[in-house]
């Protein structure tokens, strides 16, 4: 039985059983554990089968590195011309030429100076609760549905809805609700684990060390001709004695090799590191600065990048559907309809267009507040005025707004039109509708809804996107937006190359796609990086 159940678990660990679409009750039954979690033996026995949830730590031999040095086309002919010195100059009654070998190793050397939630395992059951941070891929159990900030991910601010039974993904945020999960991957079996790991395991080779390598063989070539050229002519043709025609030969071989070009090489990228650092660029290694230079496609995340990452409504765009409202009206409606406290990114978005937050309860009593839920997809507050009266406002996904105002055809072809003009801007599209209570009871439906108008949310850019984007076109750099945002599924059925190559953007993206995005496009022989929302310039594989 123990046998059986060790390779089940191995079979798990090796991702032979979907986890992440299977019903949930076979989720128990493949992990063969309960929803009251594991025992502390049994977390144990499994913590040796998946290992710590936590990613692998690159360990580097020192010695290793250290031989790493004097392995490169340069350090090849220096290493020949001490082994030529030691061994083979010997000659004619006089010692080995110390004195050329100890100033060999000498340049060889100063050129080689310079150049607890860890115990998590699959089966395991957890409670996620508002703050917190999810250590691990799960599936969400029963309870009331969860919003999480997958930012970490997809760099998209707004936070997603999730359903019991759907999964969530290591390194998220739970923005609203509290619910326990059973863990299904952790470490790197982990969506966010496993991207670290491409990245990590990227064994690309430098555009620097391409050229050092390059100048290296060509110098061994032309030493390699010259040599066999003097081997000719001194021996055969003049004759000279054997340790004058060693000397010569040593002469050449150390001479035909510029021991000191990564040296000056790294001269002016220190200088350049250090410029960068002074306009508040962090260089993670030196040779990052001349890589970059030889750059044709940055792909950039959008959010945190090119924008701010603060939702925002821009006034002058709101549409209004009904005569006696104005569009400062429009907003207050959608700010009574949002939280004042534990705001998501839209609530915070829409009572920070208000001249003070106080303005969203002010001069009205709340009665009931309908919090946001994937099936309504709305939320709505209904209030009492100072005069005494009952009105309810409501602001959501314009669909659900309205299908709740029942609104005719010719209103619903007016609001799609404002919402596809929105959409080609680049904006989101929130719906703000009203309603009077005559009955003034929490349980009556009241009057019919009225949908009164359409806010345009956008994350605003940057004040030096523009710019910035304008210069690297100008020095040649293809810029290419990548966002977690939706994607348009008409261009699903196109090739991948085709579109990595043709594409000014990509959507609907996580960190493994970014990475492959990348990878294809240095396959199409570009020099490719990114930006992570993080950092300010890495590039993608250092």
């Amino acid at each position: 039985m123990g046998g059986d159940k060790a390779l089940s678990l191995e079979e798990i660990k090796n991702e032979t059983v979907d986890l992440e679409k299977i019903p949930i009750e076979e989720v128990f039954e493949q992990l063969k554990c309960t929803r009251e979690g594991l025992t502390s033996e049994e977390g144990a026995n499994r913590l040796q089968i998946f290992g710590p949830n936590k990613l692998e730590e690159k360990k580097e031999s020192k010695i290793l590195k250290f031989l790493g040095f004097m392995w490169n086309p340069l350090s090849w002919v220096m290493e020949a011309a001490a082994i030529m010195a030691i061994a083979l100059a010997n000659g004619d009654g006089k010692p080995p030429d110390w004195q050329d070998f100890v100033g060999i190793v000498c340049l060889l050397g100063w050129k080689m100076e310079r150049a607890e939630a860890a115990i998590l395992v699959p089966g395991d059951i957890i409670s996620i609760k508002l703050g917190d941070i999810i250590p691990a891929d799960a599936r969400l159990l029963e309870g009331d549905p969860l919003k999480v900030d997958q930012s970490a991910l997809t760099g998209e601010s707004l936070p997603v809805t999730k359903n019991p039974g759907d999964e969530v993904f290591s390194g998220s945020t739970c923005k609203q609700g509290e619910i326990e999960a059973v863990v299904i991957a952790t470490g790197v079996h982990t969506f966010f684990g496993k991207a670290a790991h491409l990245v990590d395991s990227t064994n690309q080779v430098g555009h620097f060390l391409q050229v050092l390598t390059a100048i290296g063989n060509f110098c061994i070539c032309s030493i390699a001709v010259g040599m066999l050229v003097e081997i000719i002519v001194m021996y055969p043709i003049q004759h000279r004695k054997y340790r004058e025609g060693i000397d010569n030969l040593l002469v050449l071989l150390i001479g035909g090799i510029p021991i000191a070009m990564p040296t000056v090489f790294s001269v002016p990228m220190a200088i350049g590191s250090h410029r960068l650092s002074q306009q508040g660029a962090i260089t993670k290694r030196m040779t990052a600065v001349e890589e970059m230079a030889s750059m044709d496609v940055l792909c950039s995340d959008k959010t945190g990048t090119l924008t701010l990452n603060k939702l925002s409504v821009d006034k002058n765009l709101i549409e209004v559907f009904v005569k006696d409202v104005d569009k400062e009206h429009v907003v207050l409606l959608a700010a009574r309809a949002s939280r004042t406290e534990n705001q998501d990114a839209i609530d915070a978005a829409i009572v920070g267009m208000l001249a003070d937050p106080k303005e969203a309860r002010a001069g009205i009593r709340e009665v009931h507040f309908l919090p946001f839920n994937p099936m309504d997809k709305r939320t709505a507050l209904t209030y009492i005025d100072s005069n005494g009266n009952w009105y309810g406002a409501s602001k959501g996904a314009p669909e659900q707004i309205l299908a709740l105002c029942n609104a005719k055809e010719d209103l619903k072809k007016k609001v799609h039109a404002v919402i596809d003009k929105f959409t080609d801007r680049g904006l989101r599209s929130l719906a703000v509708a009203r309603q009077q209570v005559p009955e003034k009871t929490k349980e009556s439906a009241g009057t019919p809804w009225q949908i009164v108008g359409l806010l345009p949310l956008f994350d605003p850019p940057r004040h030096d996107s523009a710019e910035t984007i304008r210069r690297a076109l100008h020095l040649g750099v293809n810029v290419k937006m990548i966002t977690g945002q939706d994607k348009d599924a008409s261009i699903a059925a196109l090739p991948v190359e085709e579109l990595i190559q043709k594409a000014d953007g990509f959507a609907g993206v996580f960190p493994e796609h970014k990475y492959e995005i990348v990878r294809k496009s240095q396959c199409f022989r570009h020099c490719s990086y990114r930006t992570w929302t993080e950092c300010y310039y890495q590039c993608s594989f250092n």
